[in-house]
Formats: C-alpha cells, structure tokens, sequence
C-alpha cells in the first residue's frame, strides 16, 4: 500500500469566488476553494479535504492582496467557523449573497423577478440575538472553552469575546469558561444556548449529568451578577428548568412597535436572530400583501406568531400552521396577550399534505411562507387548492426558493413581482431572501 501523500503548502492565484465567498484557484487542472481568499489574491494554502472534482483548503497567508480586502474586527476569524466574510466590505458581502440570490433564480428556477428589490440592510455587529454555544473542558489548556467550533476542526474556538453576538454576551465568553470551570459537571455541560430578549437575558445550560447545590448556588450567582435568566436543560425541550422561578415576573419577550404587538417567547423557541432586520422584515413583508378587512390570510410555519399576529392588525382573519405544537400554543397565548380575536392558530404537518385538510380547504387570498431551509414544496406542490392572490416568500435558503418559485411560475401561473436579499446574518454566508408573487 502506498504511503499517503503529505500536505504541503501551496502558492496560487485565486481566479474567481464561490457562492459563500470562499476563493477559488485552479492548480493543476482542479479547484481549489480556499476560505478567506478573494479574487485576484496570490495566497499560500494547504489542503485540508480533498474530493473528486474540488479540494478544500486552508489559507496559510495573502501574499499580495486584493484592494477588496479589509482587516477582520475579530481577533479569532479565520480559526472560528461562525463567520466567513469579515475580511470583505459589507458592500461587497451582500454583492456575493444578491449573486447567489440571482444564479439561483436563473438556473433552476428559470425567472427573472420583474423587480429586484434593494437588500434589506441594518447593524453589522452586535446584532445576534440567539446562538449555542459549545462547551469543552480542555485539559491541556487549563481551561474551559466557551465559544463556536473552529473552521478546519472539530475543537471549539479558543475565544473570549464575539462580536456579532449581542450586548453583553458579546463580551461574556471568558466569563462564561470561568463559571463552567467551577462546576463539578464541567466535563459534561457540552452547550449554553443564549436568547437575548427586549427585557431580559436568559442562558440554558445543557447538563448531562444533575448539577449539585453548590454548582446551582454558583450558577445563581452568576445570574444575579450578570442580571440573567439561568435554566438547566437536562434532556429534551420539555426539560427545561428555570432556577429560581419565583423571581421571574414575565417571559421572555420582544415587540414590532410599529404593529402594536408584543410577542413573549421561551428560551429555546426559534426567533429570527437579528431584531431590527425582523422588524424591516415584518413591515415589508406586510405591506407586499396589502391586507385589508376584507382579506384572508393564511400563514404557513408560523411559529410563535412573529408575522400572524401584526397581520391580523390588517386583515380580516388570519389563520397560523405550524407543525410544532409547543409554537401552536405559545402563537395562541401571544394573540390573546395582544386582544386579538381574529386570528387563530393550528397545529399540521406542513411537509405532508393530500388535499383533505380542513385548513387547506379554508382557502385564502394572501398567502405569507416562511419555511426552513427545506423549503415549502409540499405546500407548493397544493397552491392551486389554495388560489391566492398574492404569496410573500420569505428564504433561508436561496436553492429551495428557487425550486419553488419555478412550480409557482411555470406550474401554477404566479408572476414574480420581486425579489432581493434580507442581510439578516453579516459577515456569514447565510442568505435570506424575499420574493413576492402575483396570481396572473
């Protein structure tokens, strides 16, 4: 058997860029994709994965750089696999993800939008509010590391602060290893997810073994001290524990001023990271369907309400799908909370559909999507059932768009009036997009 060849760097010329910003060079008649590198750059690397058709690589140093290059503000980019494109302008950030948005749209879906909308644009920094930490008690270090997984391995990143999260967890992460480090579980906390509410923080320690009184009397302090919310989670969601429950006097929560509404939410449920993008998002997405008091709205994945309930300040009805029952509950509680009665909200499997469904049959005449990054082709799939007027869009996930955005067109007869990106993740190449259809 032969020896497996050794890795040794290289020195190339980046030709062109992939989708999610990494550089690609061509050596010896193979791409190379190399993270952090732009076009036009002569770099040294290694390879780190290699495949049939494209290897993987490492960027080891810019020998001459591109004038698109600027100094990443994070002193552990490149190693921490949270963000990829710091060391872009964000001008030149949303130019690649409006390109994803577009290649997508022309080669699968086949459509070009008659308008393409400006991105949707606001803080770069400070501007997460969610995220899940990873935990590791490193021996060899001395330490505990609280932080994201590194890029090119599977350790966590050696960091003390973030700064996409939001403040003050940004700054928190040393904070963090020294309060795990007290732990007699500190080898088996693997996770703290953080949510950063409007009137609160709150921080769910993962925990696979029973913390003692003295590692809950430590964990209560830090709350005390650092004003947040502490819970342990030592199974599923419904094993959620909030320490100290008594003194808490109201959820979780945030609001969309511009609707009157405020949505309380648990620590674990899913709401879109980035607060001030979500308004925008919110606001634009309810005025693309225009619905008055007239109209019947349907809003499909709704989760806890984040659009439900600002339409049915709008429209005539709305009614909320979800497949999780959990969301299902907390949607109705928020919609009471608010005085709405003209929305309401069920529990469906979204991702099996055969046409019986009483909520299909219901009918609507404004359609609001927001699916995971799966998309919605079941729901796709049953639109002439449906009928609406106007469909508003919303993506995580620009190739599941433009899948459904082709039956939508060359299927059921939809225009696409717009579409562009929501720049609801900088710094990463996530793309959200919004695309908005008109029945012809």
């Amino acid at each position: 058997m032969g020896r497996k060849k050794r890795r040794e760097p290289e020195t190339a010329t980046i030709d062109s860029a992939a989708h999610d910003g990494r550089g690609i060079a061509a050596v010896e008649g193979k791409k190379v994709f190399v993270a952090g590198a732009l076009p036009g750059e002569t770099v040294k690397f290694i390879r780190r994965k290699s495949k049939r058709n494209f290897d993987e690589a490492e960027l080891l140093q810019i020998i001459e750089a591109s004038d698109d290059r600027i100094d990443a503000k994070c002193e552990v980019f490149g190693r921490c696999g949270g963000c990829s494109l710091q060391h872009m302008s964000e001008e030149h950030q949303r130019s690649i993800k409006e390109r994803t948005l577009r290649d997508n749209l022309q080669r699968i879906a086949k459509v070009e939008p008659e308008s393409w909308l400006a991105p949707m644009i606001g803080p770069i920094w400070g501007y997460r509010r969610r995220a899940r930490l990873a935990v590791k008690d490193v021996s060899a270090k001395g330490r505990v590391l609280v932080g994201f997984r590194e890029k090119h391995a599977p350790y966590i990143t050696d960091m003390h602060r973030c700064e996409v999260l939001a403040s003050p967890v940004d700054g928190m992460l040393g904070e963090l290893s020294e309060l795990v480090a007290k732990l007699s579980i500190r080898a088996r906390l693997p996770q703290i997810e953080i949510a950063v509410a409007e009137n609160a923080i709150a921080m769910v320690f993962r925990v696979l073994d029973e913390p003692s009184d003295a590692d809950k009397q430590h964990l209560i302090q830090f709350g005390v001290e650092k004003k947040c919310r502490i819970y342990l989670q030592p199974g599923g969601l419904d094993s959620l524990q909030l320490i100290e429950p008594d003194s808490i006097k109201e959820p979780l929560n945030y609001t969309l001023p511009e609707f009157d509404i405020q949505i309380d939410f648990d620590p674990i449920d899913f709401v879109q990271v980035n607060s001030d993008i979500n308004r925008r998002m919110v606001q634009f997405a309810i005025e693309q369907l225009a619905p008055g008091p007239d109209d019947q709205v349907l809003d499909l994945f709704c989760g806890i309400g984040n659009f439900s309930l600002p339409l049915a300040r709008k429209a005539g009805s709305v009614l909320g799908i979800e497949g999780e029952k959990m969301l299902v509950t907390r949607a109705a509680e928020n919609a009471r909370k608010n005085g709405l009665d003209n929305v309401e909200f069920k529990v469906a499997d979204l991702s099996k559909i055969d046409g019986s469904e009483p909520w299909l049959k219901a009918g609507c005449n404004r359609l609001l999507l927001d699916p995971a990054r799966s998309g919605a082709a079941e729901v796709v799939e049953a639109m002439k059932l449906l009928n609406p007027e106007r469909i508003v869009y919303v993506s995580c996930h620009p190739g599941t768009l433009a899948r459904d955005a082709a039956v939508l067109v060359h299927e059921h007869g939809y225009r696409l009036e717009a579409a562009g990106i929501i720049d609801m993740f900088p710094h990463t190449a996530h793309v959200e997009s919004i695309a908005v259809f008109t029945r012809t």
